[in-house]
C-alpha cells in the first residue's frame, strides 16, 4: 500500500490477529440462518475475488465471525446499492452491509448496529492530476467533474461540502456502483471521486500507479450494519461487535484487509 493511502488510514488500524475463543455471555441464536445482503462492489469491504469468483472482504469476514460467535449461519445475497436499504427495510433481507454510513436520515428508515468501522473522506484523483490539490480549488474550476452514486454520503459531501448545494449540479456525474466511478476516473471521464479511507485504500492498493489522494480529510464516517426496523438481531450483533472490538478481532481484520505492505 502506498504511503499516501497509509497516511489516510493512520490511527484506524492495528496489527495482529485475535485467536480468542467465542466470548462468554454472548446470545446463542440456536443455529438461526441470517439472510445477509451486500453489493460486492466496495473494495476491500466486499468484492469478488478474481481467482475464485467468491465474495470476500472485511465485511464478509467480520459478519461470518459474528455469526460463528452467536451460533448462527449466514445466507449471503447480493443487491445493488440503490435498492439495498429499502429491501432491508421491507424485510427482504435480515441485515445489510456496504460501508453504510450511519446517519439520522437513514435511521428513520432502518435500524443500525453499533459502529463497526470508522473512516475519513478524501479526494481521490488520477496519479498525474495537477489542476487542483484541495476542495476549494476543485470547486473553483467549473470544468472539473466528480463521480458519485446517488443517495450516498459521498454524493451529499460533493454537493453540500464542496459545490453549491444544488443536487442537480451537472458537475456531479452519477454512476450505478462505486467501482464504476473509479473506472470512470481511471478512464478520464471524470476528474475526482470522493472516497472514504476504507475504499480509497482498497483501490489505491490495487492501482498504486493510477490514483493518488489530494487535500485534507473532508469528514469522518461511522459504518454500521442495517436491519429491518425492530429486528431482534440488533442486540445480539451489537454484543458480538463489542466482544470483537474488545479482543482485537476488528483491528486484526482491518490489518488483514487494509494494512498490507504492497509497496
Amino acid at each position: 500500500m502506498k504511503k499516501l493511502a497509509k497516511l489516510a488510514l493512520a490511527g484506524l488500524f492495528a496489527a495482529g490477529f485475535a485467536t480468542t475463543a467465542q466470548a462468554q455471555d454472548l446470545p446463542d441464536l440456536g443455529g438461526l440462518t441470517i439472510v445477509a445482503v451486500t453489493e460486492n462492489a466496495y473494495t476491500p469491504l466486499n468484492f469478488v475475488d478474481p481467482e475464485t469468483g467468491e465474495g470476500v472482504g472485511w465485511e464478509y469476514d467480520a459478519f461470518n465471525e459474528i455469526a460463528r460467535r452467536l451460533n448462527a449461519r449466514v445466507d449471503w445475497q447480493l443487491s445493488s446499492w440503490d435498492t439495498m436499504i429499502e429491501a432491508v427495510r421491507q424485510g427482504q433481507f435480515d441485515v445489510g452491509m456496504d460501508g453504510i454510513t450511519i446517519t439520522e436520515e437513514r435511521a428513520e428508515q432502518i435500524d443500525f448496529s453499533d459502529t463497526y468501522l470508522v473512516s475519513q473522506q478524501f479526494m481521490m484523483v488520477g496519479a498525474d492530476e495537477t489542476r487542483f490539490t484541495d476542495a476549494a480549488a476543485f470547486a473553483a474550476d467549473d470544468d472539473l467533474l466528480v463521480g458519485a452514486q446517488a443517495g450516498t454520503t459521498n454524493f451529499y459531501v460533493a454537493i453540500y461540502d464542496i459545490l453549491d448545494g444544488d443536487e442537480a449540479n451537472p458537475r456531479v456525474k452519477l454512476f450505478e456502483s462505486f467501482g464504476a466511478t473509479v473506472q470512470a476516473l481511471k478512464g478520464g471521464d471524470i476528474d475526482m471521486v470522493l472516497v472514504d479511507a476504507t475504499s480509497g485504500a482498497g483501490f489505491m492498493g490495487a492501482n498504486a500507479d493510477a490514483f493518488k489522494i489530494v487535500g485534507d480529510a473532508l469528514g469522518t464516517e461511522e459504518f454500521g450494519f442495517i436491519f429491518t426496523p425492530g429486528s431482534d438481531l440488533v442486540g445480539p450483533i451489537n454484543a458480538a461487535i463489542a466482544a470483537m472490538r474488545a479482543d482485537g478481532t476488528l483491528d486484526a481484520l482491518t490489518a488483514k484487509w487494509f494494512a498490507q505492505d504492497d509497496g
